[in-house]
């Protein structure tokens, strides 16, 4: 832990491995949380998995109040693109995810939870991956954007239709519950930010950290509630959510490559596809009753994407996308 902490703390003060020192510091407690998983479960009786769905709520309203209504327009401006994204999202991950419990036999919960990080939109971490590798942000966050706000329909719909053996899906339930987590804190937070954007600068200035403290904060509890069962499965399901993972990055990016996009947007949705938002995935894993065994999989998702999509981001900063377009044919 000591280890992954340190090496957090010299990559921070690196401009050009800054970017991993985050996912360092989730291992560094990650390992803590393994080893001593009673500090994760409760604190003077209050279990601390109560505190998921109010974190996940508080970092969508922190997405809400960083949009504007610039931001919104940009879809607009770059429909086709952003559908492809928006497509190859809930088409590609769900799909590898059904495929990959096909494939490995995990019990019928835990390969639940793999369709399920699979059927979530994209997380905010793809945004700063994309700044990170020179693509473009723009689409980027419109992708994000639109995913997310379509997550209470597809996500549960996916859900019933990949994974409706393995578990029940209440198609109505997980529909409204996404929508309590995801569009609600949104509007509060687009609604926050047309109101009162720059009136509170301390919180604007706060919030980025808030969430990924409270993003930390979810993987732990759910890796200390499941850690018998992680124990298990680990290695096993660490691989296959290397692969589910690796896989969106591929071919998000070679399905943009045979639309010809350019360099930098092909990038993007390489990112876009690959990275999951894991958190809102074991809100909706400890909604349906499966904290312990759905929410495993978002919770090894959710570093281990933050150090591939870090690898990644990384080596495409020291290579500059072209900047020619490819012509329409």
């Amino acid at each position: 832990m000591l280890s992954f902490m340190s090496l957090a703390l010299v990559f921070r003060m690196q401009p050009g491995l800054k970017g991993f020192a985050f996912p360092l510091a989730i291992f560094g407690t990650v390992a803590f949380t393994m080893y001593y998983p009673q500090y994760f479960i409760s604190v003077g009786g209050f279990k601390l998995t109560k505190l998921i769905i109010p974190l996940l709520q508080v970092i969508m309203f922190g997405m809400g109040s960083e949009l504007s209504l610039k931001e919104l327009s940009a879809v607009l401006k770059m429909p086709k693109k952003i559908l492809v994204g928006v497509v190859c999202h809930y088409t590609v991950m769900p799909l590898i995810g059904f495929a990959l419990v096909s494939v490995f036999s995990f019990p019928k919960e835990i390969a639940a939870g793999i369709i399920l990080v699979g059927c979530c939109p994209s997380g905010l971490a793809s945004n700063v991956m994309s700044y990170l590798a020179r693509a473009n942000l723009a689409l980027s966050i419109a992708v994000t954007t639109v995913s997310t706000l379509l997550a209470p329909i597809f996500t549960p719909l996916l859900m019933h239709l990949l994974a409706g053996r393995l578990v029940p899906v209440d198609f109505s339930k997980m529909a409204w519950d996404t929508a309590n987590v995801v569009i609600f804190p949104i509007l509060a937070g687009l609604l926050f930010h047309l109101l009162l954007r720059g009136k509170l600068k301390w919180l604007d200035s706060i919030m980025p950290s808030i969430s990924m403290l409270g993003i930390a904060l979810i993987l732990v509890v759910i890796i200390a509630a499941g850690r018998d069962s992680l124990l298990k499965v680990g290695m096993l399901l660490i691989l296959a959510v290397f692969i589910h993972n690796t896989l969106g990055f591929t071919l998000g990016y070679w399905f943009s490559r045979l639309l010809r996009f350019p360099e930098s947007d092909c990038r993007t949705i390489s990112l876009e596809v690959g990275m999951q938002n894991s958190g809102l995935a074991s809100g909706l894993a400890f909604l349906m009753g499966g904290v312990t065994t759905i929410g495993l999989a978002p919770a090894i998702f959710g570093p281990l994407m933050n150090i591939t999509g870090s690898t990644l981001s990384t080596w495409w900063h020291g290579r500059l996308p072209a900047t020619v377009e490819y012509a329409d044919e």
